[in-house]
């Protein structure tokens, strides 16, 4: 492995300053020279103001939660990917990481392009006295050669030394600015006072957002830094709250020192307020611009760099090309020159304002992604999370929720497009990354923390009768020869229910054992990975079915409320275990749990021949707790097209007493039964009940039938068999009346 010389990479790293002046540098960029005025004659003074706070409600959180991250991990290079790759997984990091630096590299060209308006003068200069119209690319193109070209040669140290010159002329010209007089006929009460054109709010939002997005600018000199957890928290929050002093400043001596009409129609207007202005203020664009280009051109390679660091692209050659370096420093020269000729082709097209909509998108996404982070850190409680400077969860929530919906407001298509390519981005890269952690990464703590303060709620909250719902427990030690039960728990949790699935392994606890136990689980995870309801998946080691079955009605549901249901399950053909279940049964009852015994056919299920519930004299609260399994069952989406049907048994000369019950049952209870799917059977000599079933049952995919403790005390195992001809068949004792 390569060894760098901790003394020879502290002596070159940088300190705060290049942070605060690569973040101060971009805010006070293009946007303030070119377009504060238009948005200031359109709006009016305190519409500005508005636009800038709401606007730094999204930049001041995130900047604190950037500060906030980056006090609890060393940050290393890729700055603002890092934080997020490190927080969501390498999967989204990659994801969020691609868009971000295609968003730094296009802004590379958006600056230049930007930087020739500075040349305005001249080229109108050209045009009346040769008749001669220049196309801006004529300095555009080569700028940003020369400008890659230095980067490249001298690296960032050089681009960090242009970056003290330009802020220093970039200051100069605000400076000269502040000291201009008034334009003749401006009324500052005209604008001062007002907060005007409220319908194009939102437009202009989108024009003068990107002044804003230049706040993490120096984070991504991260790994160039001495003291990232020092210098990002303080040059990252000094810049965002200077600029926005700035801002404040500007807005204002623009309002009171031009008509709106001027203010609209000439985006070099600050050059006519200026001391000296038509010198300074092109001085100052062209400063502000090649300083957000220098910043944008350190920081995009490093953020690609950092990418193909961690393997984010398909090709081991594509990464081991961009993650070359040069120096000690291992200064990012594959990743520049790639930066340069993505800004190149940008600059060619000459015009960006589409492009520079999307750029916003990416960097929305970028900035709500971070504040996500640190609200998900707060909330999840990760005890790992220690970081020196804290925000707060709120603040942070509440910039996620704003930058989402600033997308929207801005541009409903861009919004819903950035969304989608990074939707691809995530898909593409999580198919050739399938061994890492991916999206349900993300919010694990956080549900964890849900969970736990649900359930103590649950607990701690006075128990109101709230109706009946299913949650049900089942231990089986035949998980892989038959998949029955599992999915009968899968009907049952889909949507009224809750379902726990238990695989008995045989034995003591030990070290053997647990290892088992931890195989087991991984495979009942895979097996029910695609089932369709919300089933919980465990393992017991116990020496007996007996001690199984008494730990596990013990245990607390996942749903935070207790287990009320047992189900076991037995193979009709070969009914070994089905003594082994009836000698639990009364242990199961003592803790008044409805007990459901599964006999499992050879047969599929086949959904569209409906569930058929049969219901005897001796049922009593069986007959209700059969129904509502049958309703609840068919909620699932594999009983799409099933139906239920009911069977009634009564004595001879009670059938109309019997039909008219249960036909106001049904409708009393709003179930999607009809009239002619419920059928009263007059019991006759001769003909038993298993003989019923089997006759009008054969058919059924699921028959539910009613059975007492008492009955098994008298005909044991019997009772549960003789029902060849028909299919599955579920066995329901309920312990006590479920009102429908």
């Amino acid at each position: 492995m390569e060894r760098s010389n901790p003394a020879n990479l502290n002596k070159k790293k940088f300190g705060t300053a290049p942070v605060f002046f690569a973040a101060i540098s971009t805010i006070l960029g293009a946007i303030l020279f070119l377009r504060f005025g238009y948005a200031t004659g359109m709006l009016g003074f305190w519409g500005v103001i508005a636009i800038i706070l709401l606007g730094h409600m999204v930049t001041i959180p995130t900047a604190l939660a950037i500060s906030e991250i980056a006090t609890n991990e060393k940050v290393k290079g890729g700055g603002e990917y890092f934080i997020i790759s490190r927080s969501f997984g390498l999967n989204i990091g990659a994801t969020i990481g691609i868009a971000l630096f295609l968003s730094q590299a296009i802004s590379v060209a958006f600056y230049v392009i930007a930087f020739t308006e500075a040349f305005s003068p001249i080229f109108e200069l050209i045009r009346q006295n040769y008749g001669i119209v220049l196309p801006k690319q004529v300095v555009s193109i080569p700028t940003l050669i020369l400008l890659a070209i230095v980067i490249l040669k001298k690296g960032a140290s050089m681009g960090v030394k242009m970056l003290y010159v330009v802020v220093g002329v970039l200051f100069l010209s605000l400076l000269f600015f502040f000291l201009g007089k008034p334009i003749e006929g401006a009324e500052a009460s005209a604008l001062m006072n007002s907060f005007k054109n409220s319908s194009q709010f939102f437009v202009v939002f989108a024009i003068i957002f990107p002044a804003f997005t230049g706040m993490t600018a120096g984070v991504g000199l991260s790994g160039d830094l001495k003291d990232p957890k020092k210098s990002i928290p303080i040059g990252t929050l000094a810049g965002t709250i200077g600029g926005m002093i700035v801002y404040f400043f500007v807005t204002y001596k623009l309002a009171v020192s031009a008509p709106p009409d001027m203010l609209i129609s000439d985006q070099l207007i600050m050059s006519k307020i200026a001391l000296f202005g038509s010198i300074v203020i092109p001085l100052g664009l062209a400063a502000s611009t090649i300083s957000s280009a220098i910043g944008s051109i350190l920081v995009a390679p490093r953020t690609l760099q950092a990418l193909s660091k961690d393997e984010a692209f398909p090709s081991k050659k594509i990464n081991a090309f961009l993650a070359a370096g040069k120096g000690e420093l291992n200064e990012p020269l594959n990743a520049t020159i790639v930066t340069s000729l993505i800004a190149l082709g940008f600059v060619l097209i000459g015009s960006i304002n589409e492009v520079a909509s999307i750029i916003t998108m990416f960097f929305m996404v970028t900035y709500g992604s971070i504040s996500l982070i640190s609200f998900l850190h707060h909330f999840g409680s990760d005890p790992s999370y220690r970081p020196t400077f804290r925000s707060r969860w709120y603040i942070s929530l509440f910039s996620f929720v704003l930058a989402l919906w600033l997308m929207f407001k801005i541009s409903f298509i861009y919004a819903l497009l950035a969304l989608v390519v990074i939707s691809i981005i995530y898909l593409m890269i999580n198919y050739y990354h399938k061994d890492r952690k991916g999206l349900e990464a993300i919010f694990q703590n956080a549900i964890y923390q849900f969970s736990r303060r649900v359930q103590v709620f649950l607990q701690q909250t006075e128990k109101k009768d709230q109706g009946w719902r299913p949650s049900a427990i089942c231990v089986s030690r035949d998980s892989f020869i038959r998949d029955k039960a599992i999915h009968l728990l899968s009907w049952i949790s889909y949507s009224y229910g809750f379902g726990t699935y238990i695989h008995l392994i045989d034995g003591y606890y030990s070290r053997q054992t647990k290892e088992e136990a931890k195989e087991i689980h991984e495979k009942l995870l895979a097996k029910t990975k695609n089932i369709r309801g919300n089933i919980i998946v465990d393992t017991i080691i116990s020496p007996s079915f007996t001690s199984a079955i008494a730990q596990a009605i013990q245990l607390p549901s996942s749903s935070g409320m207790e287990n009320n249901m047992v189900i076991f399950e037995f193979d009709k053909l070969v009914p070994d275990n089905l003594k082994q279940i009836l000698d639990n049964i009364a242990l199961v009852q003592a803790g008044d749990f409805d007990v459901c015994i599964l006999g499992s056919s050879s047969r599929n299920f086949q959904f569209a021949n409906g569930i058929h519930v049969w219901i005897a004299n001796w049922d009593g609260d069986n007959a209700n707790l059969m129904i509502l399994l049958s309703y609840i069952i068919l909620g699932h989406p594999d009983w799409q097209e099933g139906f239920i049907r009911i069977f009634s048994l009564c004595p001879e000369g009670k059938y109309e007493e019997e039909l008219k019950k249960l036909t106001a049952l049904v409708e009393t209870g709003r179930l999607p039964i009809s009239h002619k799917n419920i059928e009263v059977i007059e019991q006759k000599e001769g003909v038993s009940f298993k003989q019923l079933v089997n006759e009008r049952s054969s058919e059924a995919a699921l028959t539910l039938i009613g059975f007492k403790q008492e009955s098994i005390k008298h005909q044991g195992a019997e009772l549960f068999k003789g029902y060849d001809k028909i299919g599955d068949v579920l066995f329901v004792d309920a312990a006590g009346f479920k009102r429908i």
